[in-house]
């Protein structure tokens, strides 16, 4: 008996040829099949599809959908992946295993860290995106793969806005612009000024060309209105090693991975890029002091496939949010330079929706050639 039918999958034009997929449950909760678009497949009598604006499912029996209710309630009955598009050590890893037993603690399963690493990301973000929507297979996103390499790399295997449901925001990060102690200026608005009066003499190291702090310095770029000279390299410690040695004026990077180059005093911190002062570290200087409005910061948050049941995803997010909030996860969190978030999906779900679109405008701007 077929107690649960859970979505069709809807065409993705960045993918050509990707199939819909109409994934059947049992009232136990276990795939009984899924059934490609434009094969023959024997549905019960009960179920017919669709085709209005995209494949959809009509529901001649109304109690199939209590079924995603109780489906609900027994979740998880078997551990559940949580796929990190990273490598080991990397920051959306070490987020992973500091939240993941906090929350297989009151969920009674545990959270299994997959590493699917690759191609800044997205190899691993294909895999969640074509996982089923069972709530048995989750991941960590974050800015640069979510809503920075849609307007950055010409084609990517998955579609951010279609492919995925915002589940919980744990945190947001901030980057940090530095300066080779030899650099004519100080101060953030030091800096702009500086630049402005010599137009394509300031210089700025990155990890990467279309990277996110790539980006972000270029929205600050626009904003403020100077001009500069960007030069990409492989990682952040290459660039480092240019900064620190006077060859670069300025590196951008993650907070916590230059902050020891500043309090050795190898580099001046001229302005992180959080929009307000960071809570518990208020004596950072920020760009938005200098140039009003001015907010790029990154985020990393559990999304799941979409047509995940709502009723999963809402459990989910309360079990983040409550480990979030455990003290022995909080001050690690904080200790990293991270900004701890607790809101529902909604939130995030807006959030990526915005900043989608706010790096999409930005790149468009600016003329990016996507690579």
């Amino acid at each position: 008996m077929v107690g649960n039918v859970h979505r069709v999958w809807r065409y993705c034009p960045r993918r050509p040829g990707r199939q819909f997929l109409l994934y059947l449950y049992s009232a136990e909760g276990v795939l009984v099949c899924s059934v490609p678009h434009g094969r023959q497949a024997i549905l019960p009598r009960h179920l017919t599809v669709a085709s209005v604006a995209g494949f959809r499912l009509r529901l001649k029996d109304s109690h199939l959908l209590d079924s995603a209710a109780a489906l609900a309630q027994s979740y998880p009955s078997r551990p559940v992946k949580v796929i990190v598009p990273f490598p080991p050590g990397d920051a959306a890893d070490i987020l992973s295993r500091l939240i993941g037993p906090k929350i297989a603690e009151r969920m009674g399963q545990p959270l299994v860290v997959e590493n699917r690493a690759g191609a800044s990301g997205q190899i691993g973000m294909e895999i969640l995106a074509r996982s089923a929507p069972d709530g048995y297979t989750i991941g960590v996103g974050q800015g640069g793969n979510l809503v920075v390499a849609p307007h950055t790399y010409k084609k990517i295997p998955y579609d951010p806005l279609r492919d995925f449901v915002a589940v919980a925001i744990i945190a947001t990060n901030y980057l940090a612009v530095v300066a080779n102690p030899g650099a004519p200026f100080k101060t953030a608005a030091e800096m702009i000024a500086w630049a402005k009066d010599n137009p394509g003499k300031l210089t700025l190291a990155t990890n990467g060309e279309g990277g996110f702090p790539h980006l972000a310095f270029e929205q600050l770029r626009v904003m403020a209105g100077f001009t500069y000279t960007h030069i990409p390299y492989k990682g952040v410690a290459q660039a480092m090693t240019d900064v620190l040695g006077g060859q670069v004026h300025l590196g951008v990077g993650s907070y916590s991975t230059l902050s020891p180059h500043v309090l050795s005093g190898r580099a001046q911190l001229i302005a992180v890029t959080n929009p307000v002062r960071v809570p518990n570290k208020p004596e950072l200087p920020i760009f938005a002091e200098a140039v009003p409005g001015y907010d790029s910061r990154g985020w990393f948050g559990y999304v799941a496939p979409v047509a995940t049941p709502r009723e999963i995803v809402v459990r989910l997010n309360e079990e983040i949010n409550r480990a979030m909030k455990r003290p022995d996860v909080a001050e690690k969190m904080v200790a990293a330079g991270l900004i701890i978030v607790t809101e529902p999906p909604e939130f995030f779900g807006d959030m990526i929706r915005s900043d989608y679109a706010k790096y999409g405008k930005l790149a468009r701007d600016i003329g990016f050639q996507p690579q």
